[in-house]
């Protein structure tokens, strides 16, 4: 039987920033992946001639020394192995309660002038939430890259308290309490809510304060040539380091007693079961996913830990192939957050996700549009690739007919494009090849419970004992998260939790 002191389960940008750290510390990793390449969301690929990217529109800077990547990354082994290209503005926003397109800057003292130009009447209010923002940016970064870093993250807020003023407030309230009725400058200030939640009303404010911040911190980014290089390279680091990485091997049980843990894996038909034998257990997947594959009182044990978590929001995906740059449309920004007209205040946002349980019609939902050739990102063109997304529910789409799923995901595809033709005047006759992901696909492809593409929901806490950050410690004893589950979602928690993850283990061994 194989031994090897950690074994991690999936080979997304969670397990495999944990399994590089933890080989490039000398540990014998080895990372098994059931997919036929190493990713999982952080990935993109060909559909023919069309380039589609996975997951990524852009992520907060990891060369800035606050970042939260900045330290694992470079960890790992990564962080220079791949080209993180500037995305210019942070966003341009349109429609809803704006009569005119406002272009938000990637740093806080832009955002704050460009914000006070615009709306000169809540220049008290910008000043007063940037800069609560920027503090919980700053005492993030102290709290997680001090020499004395809690493990009980309820400990890590309450460091954090004296900079996170209103920290039970959602995201709704905290804008409602500093903007009043003021529903442009809520919708500027909260346009991108779609790369971390569907609704303003159960968002945590402390949370996008920190996602936000992020952005705003140091500007977005997005990885030349897509999001599989960096996970690519982070393969590439495991092996160098003497690890292993094994695709098209789906693990079929999990056994932990003590200080000695058993994985069993076969090839995608059932055959060739292997037994390798470890002293920890890192799952880069679902809770809900890894419990049956353990005993049934350790399965209990597992599940109940996360028994109160909410899913995360799902999205929809639609990459458009088009014979000539989007600029060419009138598309001016490299990320372009649509509003439709019906939301006429914040809390509106909230309805959007379910709007594709019916048949399209003249609501569509917010959307983010992202235009790769505005940028250096290295997305081979022509076909030039417009990306948009945008919020959905798994319960929207019925998989037991799925000729039919396919022919109203169509109908859809048809209705978006109608819609961003409304804005780009010709765009629609250009569309040369596309692929369209629901959140049934999200959940197919990434074996993803209800869907969700961002793990557990960031929702407010009720107290501040009960809070939504999560530790990548389980309940079952040498068994850990390093994923979306463990942490905040998106690249920049991903791969926070992962790293946090490898320390957990490297402190016990």
């Amino acid at each position: 039987m194989a031994r090897y002191d950690v074994v991690v389960i999936g080979a997304g940008l969670g397990g495999l920033t944990a399994g590089a750290i933890l080989a490039r510390e000398g540990r014998k990793v080895l990372v098994i992946e059931r997919s036929n390449s190493v990713g999982g969301a952080a990935s993109s690929y060909k559909s023919g001639e069309l380039f589609v990217e996975g997951s990524l529109h852009e992520t907060s800077d990891p060369h800035h020394p606050r970042d939260p990547k900045h330290d694992v990354l470079t960890r790992a082994g990564v962080i220079d192995k791949v080209t993180w290209i500037p995305c210019g503005a942070f966003y341009q926003a349109r429609g809803g309660p704006l009569r005119t397109p406002f272009l938000m800057p990637d740093n806080f003292d832009a955002a704050r002038q460009a914000l006070a130009e615009r709306f000169p009447e809540a220049r008290k209010g910008i000043d007063q939430l940037l800069g609560e923002m920027q503090r919980i940016v700053a005492a993030a970064a102290t709290v997680s890259q001090g020499k004395d870093v809690p493990e009980d993250p309820s400990e890590a807020l309450l460091r954090l308290i004296p900079d996170a003023g209103d920290w039970s407030l959602s995201l709704s309230q905290k804008l409602d309490l500093v903007f009043g009725d003021n529903e442009a400058i809520k919708c500027v200030l909260a346009a991108n809510l779609s790369y971390f939640h569907d609704d303003p009303t159960t968002m945590w404010w402390i949370y996008f304060a920190f996602a936000q911040g992020c952005y705003l911190q140091g500007g977005g980014r997005y990885v030349q040539g897509g999001s599989q290089r960096l996970s690519s390279a982070l393969a590439r680091a495991v092996k160098a380091a003497g690890g292993e990485v094994l695709v098209r091997r789906v693990v079929s049980g999990i056994a932990l007693d003590g200080d000695t843990g058993i994985v069993t894996h076969t090839a995608k038909d059932g055959s060739d079961a292997k037994t390798v034998d470890c002293r920890r257990i890192v799952g880069n997947a679902a809770p809900a996913a890894l419990a049956p594959l353990m005993a049934a009182d350790a399965a209990e044990k597992l599940s109940q830990g996360y028994a109160r978590q909410i899913p995360s929001a799902s999205l929809f995906a639609l990459t458009l192939g088009l014979s000539k740059p989007p600029r060419e449309f009138g598309v001016t920004a490299y990320s372009t957050q649509l509003l439709p007209p019906w939301i006429k205040k914040l809390a509106d946002y909230g309805q959007g996700a379910a709007l594709m349980a019916e048949e399209p019609g003249e609501r569509m939902p917010p959307m983010s549009v992202v235009d790769y050739a505005a940028i250096d990102s290295g997305v081979p063109s022509p076909p030039y690739v417009l990306s948009v997304l945008g919020p959905d529910l798994l319960s929207n789409w019925d998989p037991s007919d799925m000729e039919a799923y396919r022919e109203k995901r169509g109908r859809w595809q048809v209705a978006i494009v109608r819609h961003l033709s409304s804005y780009y005047p010709g765009l629609g006759d250009a569309v040369v090849a596309s692929s369209f992901n629901s959140a049934l696909s999200v959940r197919q492809y990434l074996n993803a419970p209800d869907g969700a593409v961002y793990g557990f929901a960031p929702t407010p806490p009720a107290s501040i004992r009960q809070n939504p950050f999560r530790s990548p410690r389980t309940a079952i004893p040498g068994f850990y998260l390093a994923s979306a589950y463990s942490g905040f979602g998106g690249y920049t928690g991903v791969i926070q939790s992962a790293g946090a993850c490898a320390d957990m283990i490297l402190r016990e061994s």
